[in-house]
């Protein structure tokens, strides 16, 4: 099993990837505010509970995260007309503006890293990760295989 090789290289890729988005990113973002950016443009305005799940983190900690990110006025909150016990959260301009400049140093962090390897590799490697994203169902107790 080549399963320690791999946790090494994979964890060298995740800390370059982190320390290149940390120092581009900042002062105004991080990669988790990019993250909830991201995906407020995509979907629209989003429950707090909605973005938990893409950031693995608690409910608390998206709180502390989101007022961060109203106070540098990257998203707004406002209370449903409707049951003001619901709040959605969207993004503003500034988080747009934000967000593709955000998109931008992420691109351009892995064409670099990807630039060393041919384009029939790239796809190759693409497919193996894709292989890999997908998780197994796990095997029926008792079952032959």
């Amino acid at each position: 099993m080549h399963s320690s090789q791999f946790s090494k290289i994979w964890h060298k890729i995740l800390k370059e990837y982190k320390l290149h988005m940390d120092s581009k990113l900042a002062p105004t973002l991080t990669d988790a505010q990019l993250t909830v950016l991201e995906l407020l443009q995509e979907r629209g305005a989003m429950k707090p509970s909605d973005l938990a799940p893409h950031l693995a983190t608690s409910p608390a900690a998206v709180t502390m995260l989101l007022d961060r990110m109203e106070k540098h006025q990257l998203i707004m909150r406002e209370r449903d007309a409707a049951d003001r016990r619901i709040v959605w959260v969207s993004i503003t301009d500034t988080g747009q503006r934000e967000t593709e400049r955000g998109l931008k140093i992420r691109a351009d962090f892995f064409a670099e890293a990807l630039d060393p390897i041919s384009a029939h590799n790239q796809q190759l490697l693409l497919y193996l990760m894709g292989k890999m994203a997908v998780t197994p169902a796990p095997a029926a107790e008792g079952s032959a295989g």
